[in-house]
């Protein structure tokens, strides 16, 4: 299937943030390879929701990207259905605590597998898809990969490798290829998180006073791909000002 269309490429996509960029990036044009790695049935929901807006316009994959060859692969497979590739959004991600002193090894691998290892891999593979098509890259990034959050510190590790494989990759792909990050605050609260109190602690200490929005994110990602073009190896804080707070 040859597509005129530009085609995105979305790790995660099935819920929360993932599912809202994949919807902002299909209103804005794009048709897509949508992935997951255990939520099928509501990827499926969401590729019926778009087909009945745009027929022909989603191609689900569903893969564990802890599993190496699974990352070109899921690139190849995007390219064989619709013959070019001119966006990738690493959005998939884990996340977990590991208190000090209770780490273990696969916690390290599970956490930098999905944060850093599959977005890099993923991104090597698309690369001279995206370059023949002066596409984008945008990797969801967190703002624990530059302020350490507590019982968190392998996460914010992996977290911070991608935000340096962000600026390494626009280094290397530039001029053909743009590469950036997003970087969220809160935006959806993890949902094994039920601590209301610590919530608003830490809204107040938001100079913005609220959580961002799924919607707001998936705009922040639209914009780097398509409307950015003198943008890369940036990382947009979407983050309601706590950065700002010391």
């Amino acid at each position: 299937m040859n597509n005129a269309r530009p085609i995105a490429l979305v790790t995660g996509s099935a819920r929360r943030i993932g599912a809202a960029i994949a919807r902002t990036l299909h209103r804005s044009g794009y048709d897509l390879v949508l992935h997951c790695r255990h939520s099928l049935d509501e990827l499926e929901a969401l590729a019926a929701e778009l087909e009945a807006a745009r027929p022909g316009s989603t191609f689900v994959q569903q893969a564990d990207l802890t599993e190496f060859d699974r990352l070109p692969e899921l690139v190849a497979h995007g390219i064989g259905r619709y013959g070019r590739l001119d966006a990738l959004v690493n959005n998939a991600s884990s996340f977990q605590p590991t208190p000090l002193g209770t780490a273990t090894p696969a916690q390290w691998d599970a956490l930098f597998a999905s944060n850093a290892r599959a977005p890099f891999f993923l991104a090597q593979a698309a690369a001279p898809h995206l370059a023949a098509t002066r596409g984008a890259i945008v990797n969801l990034a967190d703002i624990y990969g530059e302020r350490p959050l507590r019982e968190h510190a392998l996460y914010c590790m992996a977290k911070a490798a991608l935000l340096m494989m962000t600026k390494s990759l626009a280094l290397e792909l530039g001029p053909a290829v743009r590469v950036n990050a997003v970087s969220p605050g809160a935006i959806l609260w993890p949902e094994q998180d039920g601590d209301a109190a610590r919530q608003q602690a830490m809204l107040r200490r938001t100079p913005l006073a609220r959580t961002g929005t799924p919607e707001e994110v998936a705009e922040a990602v639209r914009w780097l791909l398509q409307d950015a073009h003198y943008s890369t190896g940036q990382v947009l804080h979407l983050d309601g000002g706590r950065l700002l707070d010391a």
